[in-house]
């Protein structure tokens, strides 16, 4: 019951403060749920199994950009608002599931709205038509900026240019058309109300004037608002300004003092300028009245370290980062890397916080600042936190004998004063790392027919919600079988088996068998594997089992005795026969079961 009433108290304050973009005096902590081509960590699936731990630890989850992109996607190539939400982290059940175990938890889900820009269904200026609630939706190429790329190939466009910073990715939508605003504000009430997000982080902001955001938000209402303005402290501050402060921003120079910091091992670079600007948090700043609406964050998506490229990553002293991160005002947002990394740490730093009564107006005072540590103060509504990170956090001593130590690691330390270290609950996380199922046979729903030409693949569940086959034959022109792009053609879901994983059938066409298969999904493929009639493959252990044809026998059941049990597709036993039968599979009454 205390977690309802609560729950009750936290609506209030939300809707009070609705009409500012962010709630003053919050002390709630958000966890970014994804990183670039995190296909396989960041499955709705996956994130939905966690929803206890980070019940414990997160108020808000901000997730990837849910619609379906026309195939694999991290979502920014956005096509479809309404219709499919089958994307490449889930299917739309899967969604919605997800979203609903949250909000049961007490976790708001933040949606990733991609509005800047929008991808084409084939040509340069044709958009999906959308029929949602009776109404169908359809932007068209008068609602393209008049100075996009598409002007410049010749094509159709609308009058007006753009409002904000162009982009070349995609087609620049023109937020003076009419059309455009009834899309979007379709759209936004579609996320909210019909998905189920609670706020929206809004992608590449400064493409577009402020005032449409400001438009957006007293339109659709979200409890959390919070933009992408890449730029200065001035420019960020004008565009919360510009939205009516319907919006909070991303605190781009907090980060960018906490990088300067920790890849030059010298901590006096926090209480710095990065490039002339003071964070929004700073009272350098503002004297940081825009702390209410500063989202802080030591890494994203956009600068972390790739495989394929180097971006601007935090090299080191990551857990130094956080905990300052998570001392300081504004509303903090962990990187899912760090959290993956530091799950035990960045709770504990979590808890403290909360305990001490934290929120993103709290006021601080620097303590110390040499080049092997910096000290800072913040005080709460319930006690104060002196963090100390650095290489010589460990021997920094505070002043004053009303400091205890909370919690200490590698180059931090939490001090607390005006409450007990003893009385703070840390929360207890499971920081096992989530394994795929091991192989457990052949489920009994596999199953071929006389004459039929298949292939079975159990997938692990980070290799994402959608299986693909790719089949060719040894005939040296190097072509796919199936004449299609990489990654081939999609498989088709059977169920899922024992051990979570999902499994999966793709029937041959043609005349002619293929010589080779390879099975993909999530960023994750198989080796060139033989083909086998037949064939149980697993994962990327490869071929385990051969499944045989069995007759399949259509028989109507009415009137007869019972004799056998049946079990559907699924393995689960739906009923009895009605007559004396041997084990295989038939067709009753027009549905298939399986009789053993």
């Amino acid at each position: 019951m205390r977690r309802f009433y609560s729950s009750l108290i936290f609506c209030f304050v939300v809707l009070t403060a609705m009409a500012q973009g962010w709630p003053k005096s919050y002390s709630g902590v958000m966890l970014q749920g994804f990183y670039w081509n995190s296909y396989a960590d960041t499955q709705w699936t996956r994130l939905e199994r966690q929803a206890d731990d980070l019940a414990k630890v997160f108020d808000l989850v901000w997730i990837p950009q849910s619609g379906y992109c026309g195939g694999q996607s991290m979502g920014y190539d956005d096509l479809y608002w309404f219709t499919n939400y089958n994307s490449s982290f889930g299917t739309e059940a899967e969604l919605r599931s997800m979203i609903k175990t949250f909000k049961y938890k007490g976790i708001g889900t933040i949606a990733d709205v991609v509005i800047n820009h929008r991808r084409n269904v084939s040509s340069w200026t044709d958009f999906p038509a959308e029929t949602y609630n009776g109404v169908t939706y359809q932007m068209t190429y008068n609602d393209i900026c008049s100075d996009d790329e598409a002007a410049k190939n010749g094509q159709k466009v609308g009058p007006n240019k753009d409002t904000g910073e162009g982009w070349d990715g995609m087609r620049d939508l023109d937020h003076k058309s009419e059309n455009v605003q009834t899309n979007v504000k379709a759209y936004l009430k579609f996320l909210l109300n019909d998905l189920g997000y609670t706020g929206f982080r809004y992608d590449m902001v400064k493409g577009y004037s402020a005032e449409f955001t400001k438009m957006y938000n007293e339109d659709s209402k979200p409890q959390f608002s919070v933009g992408e303005c890449w730029d200065s402290s001035n420019t960020i501050k004008n565009w919360i300004d510009g939205t009516g402060k319907t919006s909070a921003a991303f605190d781009f120079q907090f980060r960018y003092t906490v990088r300067n910091a920790a890849n030059a091992s010298d901590w006096t670079k926090l209480g710095q300028q990065n490039d002339g600007n003071y964070p929004l948090i700073s009272k350098n700043y503002e004297n940081a009245s825009y702390s209410q609406y500063a989202v802080t964050f030591v890494e994203k998506h956009d600068t972390e370290k790739r495989p394929d490229a180097d971006q601007d990553p935090i090299k080191k002293d990551t857990l130094a980062a956080n905990a300052y991160l998570l001392a300081m005002p504004g509303t903090p947002c962990v990187f899912f890397t760090h959290w993956k990394a530091y799950k035990q740490e960045i709770a504990n730093m979590i808890a403290v916080r909360k305990t001490v009564g934290i929120t993103n107006t709290s006021a601080y005072v620097n303590m110390a600042s040499n080049k092997d540590y910096y000290a800072v103060q913040t005080t709460g509504t319930k006690g104060k936190l002196l963090v100390v990170v650095g290489t010589g956090a460990a021997g920094y001593t505070p002043n004053g004998s009303e400091w205890k130590k909370a919690i200490s690691g590698y180059h931090y330390v939490y001090y607390v004063s005006d409450l007990d270290p003893a009385t703070i609950v840390y929360p207890e996380i499971n920081t096992e790392e989530e394994k795929d199922g091991e192989y457990a046979g052949v489920p009994a729903f596999c199953t071929m027919e006389e004459g039929e030409r298949c292939a079975f693949f159990e997938a692990p569940v980070s290799w994402g919600s959608q299986i693909f086959v790719w089949a060719w034959m040894n005939n040296g022109d190097g072509k796919d079988y199936l004449g299609t792009a990489w990654p081939g053609v999609s498989a088709t879901k059977l169920g899922t088996a024992d051990n979570g994983n999902s499994v999966w059938k793709w029937t041959v066409t043609g005349a002619v068998n293929p010589d080779n298969i390879i099975f993909s999904g999530g960023g994750m493929q198989t080796e060139n594997m033989k083909y086998t009639n037949g064939g149980y493959y697993f994962g990327k252990d490869g071929l385990k089992a051969t499944v045989t044809a069995t007759a399949i026998r259509h028989i109507d059941m009415t009137g007869q005795p019972a004799e056998h049990a049946v079990f559907d597709l699924q393995g689960r036993q739906v009923g009895t026969t009605k007559s004396s039968l041997k084990p295989g599979v038939y067709i009753i009454n027009k549905q298939k079961f399986i009789v053993r």
